[in-house]
């Protein structure tokens, strides 16, 4: 994800549209996406804000539940591998959790 567009940039942008200018108009006028456009007149009417919303997942990862737990096992012992944590989760957690090829858990979530 990138950076949002500036405060200043937001302003002009909405005042444009509402001085009458379309969308589309406004995206070639100041060189951004009509999407961005789009985006912008609907936050400014839903929040009456032009802050930009919170970006990325909220509530964390998959394991963040599991944090501690993951966080002692390799304190205990640096050289586990995702797999073998993988295989002590499953005996733990309340949904499947099984290691696959590729290093990676499934039934996580």
């Amino acid at each position: 994800m990138g950076r949002s567009h500036p405060i200043a940039l937001r302003e002009r942008v909405v005042t444009f549209v509402e001085e009458g200018h379309g969308h589309r108009e406004a995206a070639r006028h100041f060189r951004v996406s009509p999407r961005f456009v789009n985006d912008l007149v609907i936050l400014k009417r839903e929040t009456g804000s032009l802050l930009p919303r919170r970006q990325g997942h909220l509530g964390g990862g998959k394991l963040s539940a599991h944090h501690a737990w993951v966080a002692e096992r390799l304190a205990q012992n640096g050289e586990l591998t995702l797999d073998e944590l993988c295989v002590e989760l499953s005996g733990r957690a309340s949904s499947f959790i099984a290691p696959v090829s590729g290093g990676f858990c499934i039934g996580l979530g």
